[in-house]
């Protein structure tokens, strides 16, 4: 006789954001109040699921207050929780402004066995349409699956289940606001069940480091007409710099002696503004090219978007991580020496 399946348990806890918002009585402009288990009362399909939920408040701030050390705090919170089999699943609820960037945040820190699965809401709760109930169901949903287990961190947002390394925040009111313009969805929610479709081809490899290390790293934009007069002397100020290029990784001329003396000092990466695709290797050849940074020391960031490729960046100079290290850690997406085969 095959025993049943015991009930598992998700833990959802609440970090603020639209999802948790409500109208001020001071002038009818949202701002986070509800708790966790606010979040949970409104979604009473829960109550007839084979789950246990439990709920935890964390934080109540908008996404675009939350702090790196925020994260990492959380990040430690959740590794004991799951170490400790306290949780069989975790859904973190948070404003969708920082969600792209939390996600992959927490995908650097954790890796435990549990699901842990990031959501929140475009519409706040006290408008017509509001879409956090049915992205918290559907978080719970994939938290709570045995297909999820051993995943590590997921984001699911109107029903689908996003890789936090490709996942955009691509629309700034529309519920259908994430995508993964490289991958599309690893899966979905239907009826119910999580469909799982694919899975990541490249997961990182989370640091078990402490990260003590004080590290500022600077999020630079290429735009038309821009010169280096205005990135300069910023650089004195910064232990690591991503660029984030034209196309597939390229600079004005103008700025190739001044990034290839950062890159001396200091770890730069080259990624795309693109928001999809790749930085190459060596498909062009001009003053400010791909090729030409690479063989002046910047490091490629592959199919990494520039906000990721900034806190890969900050989360390995927290803990100490050389050049060599650095270099070697942005290889699997493909833009180094180590990362061709």
């Amino acid at each position: 006789m095959t025993k049943p399946r015991p009930r598992p348990t998700v833990v959802v806890v609440g970090l603020g954001g639209t999802i948790a918002m409500t109208p001020s009585a001071r002038d009818g402009a949202a701002r986070p109040s509800l708790s966790a288990q606010d979040l949970l009362d409104a979604v009473p399909q829960l109550d007839s699921a084979d789950i246990d939920i439990q709920t935890l408040s964390f934080a109540s701030k908008p996404g675009a207050s939350l702090t790196l050390d925020d994260i990492e705090t959380l990040a430690s919170w959740l590794r004991e929780m799951a170490g400790e089999g306290t949780a069989d699943g975790i859904v973190v609820t948070q404003g969708t402004d920082t969600l792209e960037e939390t996600a992959y945040l927490l995908s650097l820190l954790y890796a435990e066995q549990a699901p842990l699965v990031v959501s929140g809401a475009m519409r706040a709760p006290h408008l017509a349409g509001a879409d956090g109930p049915a992205n918290l169901l559907a978080a719970v949903t994939v938290a709570a699956s045995p297909q999820a287990r051993g995943l590590g961190v997921l984001v699911v947002f109107n029903d689908l289940v996003f890789d936090p390394a490709r996942v955009r925040k691509t629309h700034s009111t529309s519920t259908h606001a994430f995508a993964a313009p490289d991958t599309g969805p690893l899966g979905a929610v239907v009826e119910g069940h999580l469909r799982l479709l694919a899975i990541p081809a490249h997961t990182p490899r989370p640091l078990t480091t402490a990260l003590h290390r004080p590290a500022r790293v600077m999020l630079y934009c290429a735009t038309l007409g821009d010169d280096e007069r205005l990135l300069e002397p910023l650089l004195s100020q910064v232990d690591g710099l991503v660029i984030a290029g034209f196309g597939v990784g390229h600079v004005p001329e103008t700025w190739v002696p001044v990034l290839a003396k950062a890159a001396r000092r200091i770890p730069v990466v080259l990624a795309s503004r693109t928001g999809g695709g790749t930085t190459l290797t060596r498909a062009y050849g001009f003053d400010g090219s791909e090729k030409d940074l690479l063989s002046r020391g910047l490091i490629g960031a592959g199919h990494l978007d520039p906000y990721k490729a900034r806190l890969l960046l900050t989360v390995l100079l927290r803990a100490g991580a050389d050049h060599d290290t650095i270099r070697a850690t942005y290889a699997p997406a493909g833009t180094t020496a180590e990362g061709r085969g």
